[in-house]
Order: C-alpha cells, then structure tokens, then sequence
C-alpha cells in the first residue's frame, strides 16, 4: 500500500489543519485507485498552532490553547538559556498610546531576552498620531518594520479594529477600562507556580473593580475553570460592572458577593488581587480624592488572613498596599510582575510560530 499526500489545508476560522490523502496498489504501473480521506487535526507535532494569531481578548483562545502557553512559560523560567537565540532577526513593535512602565518595558524585556529587536513609541504624543494621522493607517505602516507588534491604548476596543488592518500578530496591551490579556496571562502563571492550579479556589479583588481592566480579564478567564468562587470587595460606586457580573459571572453559575469590608473575609481567600484605584478614569476629582484611600492593605488587615494566603496586584501601586506588607513571604506582587516577562516570552514564541 503506497500513502500520497495531496493537499494540506489551513482554516484560520476554525484553526484546524485538512489533510487529504489518497492510497491505493500500483497495478502494472497503470497508477494507483484514489479513495480519499480527511483527516482534522487540532495540532501538529503536539503545540496547538498560534502562529499569527492576535490575543485581544482572553475569549479568543481556548482552554487548551492557553495551556500551551502557560507550559511554555513554566519551561523558559526553568531554562531561559535555551530560549535566548530564538528570537533572532525577530522585531516586536511596542505601540504604547498610554503611559506604562512594567507592561511596555515587560514586552521589551521579553523580546531582547529571547535575541530579538524592539522599535515603538510609549506615547501617543511622540508618534504620528499627533498629526492626525488613523490608527489604522499607524499598524499598516509599522506592519511594514516589525514582525509582532503589542498596542495599549486608552480606548476601549482600539486594539480589536487595529487588528483587521494587519496580517501580523497584535497583542493588545491594555484597552482603557476593558481589558488587558497579558496581565491575566501573568496572573494565572503566578497562581499556578504558587499554588499548582487555579481551580477550586476562592479569589478576592479588592479595590477599583469598575474601571480596573486587569480585573474584568481575570474573572473572564477563571470563570472557565471549576470550584472557583469570587468576593469583590469595593464600594459601592466602584463595583464590577454589570456586564461582567451578569454575562460572565452569575451566567456561568459561580458564586460570589459583593462586599464593602476586607478583614471579614480575609481567612477565605487563596489569593488576594489588590487594584488601585486609578485617577485617569474619573471624570470628577472630588470622587477620586473620596474614595482613593477607602481599602488599604497594611499589616493588621493581614493577620486576618491565612499563612497560605497570598496577594497580587497588577501594579503600580499607590498606598492601596502599605509598603510594611512588602516583606510579608505572602506579597508576592514584584515576582508577579517577573512572571509577566516569562509569559510574554512564551507568548511572543507561541504567536511568530516558533515553539
């Protein structure tokens, strides 16, 4: 029996491979009677293929297509030497319409570490942008330099139409209030090198959870996971937005509350996700000034907590975090922050096709 392949087909709606075959005996050199066959496979070698795909929204992977990521992370912190030429002749585009310190330089970071090149701008100000120039026009142009490009911007949902202008990957950065992937990519490492998984577990969030995108991307993406439960600790004006609440939360069936005290409810939680809350999402200054100092985390709202429990925070801090709590072994916030580069290495890796 003799195997011909024939075609190779790629669906990058539905991220499948088709591969067709035919088979058949050679009789007499008069060629061979093709029946042919359809195979769909969701991998190739084993790694899901990402290769160009853009992360926007934690929503446009699967379960499992993150899992290769979060793998591949595990394996650069354990080995980031093996790593550090894969990049080479590679450009990641940092496209920063909003200031940033640990996401723009984490992305940075990432690329020269694994032998890669970056270009960008980290203002709005200082790109063509200030001359009117269309965000589209902006990615089309930059599509033309760089092999990868990451973008925050201050409006929510600019990340998503930059992304059907180009054919290369875009990962978004941080879109306004909405959300910011890669920040829930390092978060959901971090839990899992302190905890091994991020299932059956009770999270709280604390702080700013009405504007705070990092929030709205983590709840989405645990909300697909069993045995998770919520407690959002908040005032009453900076609540979870009712989107989030309703369509991702309650609709998924995981409990939760909405509380307006901390201590109470420290001894439940595994993890403890602190939010600033931020000055640039207020319209009016008076609010911010009333309500920037309501939760702060110092050493006596600790002792509440278990030894096992641990606090994230997405950075930058303000004072919702009293520095007495750094050297708590529970603070975990600035190796968060470490776990951000590794992921995005993995990231970067997983989406130019090269592991």
């Amino acid at each position: 029996m003799i195997y011909f392949l024939n075609t190779i087909v790629f669906n990058p709606k539905k991220y499948y491979f088709c591969i067709g075959f035919s088979f058949g005996k050679l009789r007499g050199g008069k060629g061979c009677n093709e029946i042919w066959k359809l195979f769909i496979i969701k991998n190739i070698g084993g790694f899901i293929m990402l290769k160009n795909r853009s992360l926007i929204d934690p929503s446009d992977f699967t379960r499992e297509e993150f899992r290769e990521i979060f793998d591949l992370g595990h394996q650069i912190i354990a080995n980031p030497e093996k790593y550090s030429k894969s990049c080479e002749g590679k450009i990641l585009a940092t496209l920063f319409y909003e200031p940033s310190t640990r996401t723009r330089l984490s992305f940075e970071t990432a690329m020269l570490r694994l032998g890669g090149q970056v270009i960008g701008f980290s203002e709005a100000a200082s790109s063509s942008t200030a001359k009117g120039e269309s965000i589209a026009d902006t990615l089309r142009t930059v599509e033309c330099y760089a092999d990868i490009a990451a973008m925050r911007h201050p409006k929510e949902g600019a990340p998503r139409l930059a992304s059907h202008y180009i054919h290369m990957p875009l990962i978004n950065a941080g879109d306004g209030g909405h959300q910011h992937p890669t920040q829930t990519l390092t978060d959901i490492l971090t839990i899992e090198r302190l905890r091994g998984n991020v299932e059956n577990k009770t999270y709280g969030f604390c702080g700013d959870l009405k504007f705070g995108r990092t929030v709205h991307s983590l709840v989405k993406f645990l909300s697909n996971y069993e045995g998770v439960r919520f407690i959002f600790i908040s005032p009453e004006e900076l609540r979870v937005p009712e989107y989030i609440r309703e369509e991702v939360v309650r609709k998924k069936g995981i409990p939760f509350e909405e509380v307006d005290q901390m201590e109470p409810y420290m001894n439940q939680l595994d993890f403890l996700y602190m939010t600033r809350v931020q000055r640039e999402r207020f319209f009016n200054e008076e609010d911010y000034i009333r309500l920037k100092d309501r939760f702060i985390l110092d050493k006596e709202k600790m002792s509440y907590a278990r030894p096992d429990t641990y606090i994230l925070h997405p950075l930058p801090r303000v004072n919702e975090i009293s520095t007495e709590v750094d050297d708590d072994p529970r603070a975990q916030y600035f190796q968060q922050a470490k776990n951000g580069m590794y992921v995005r290495m993995a990231l970067i890796l997983k989406l130019l096709g090269i592991y």
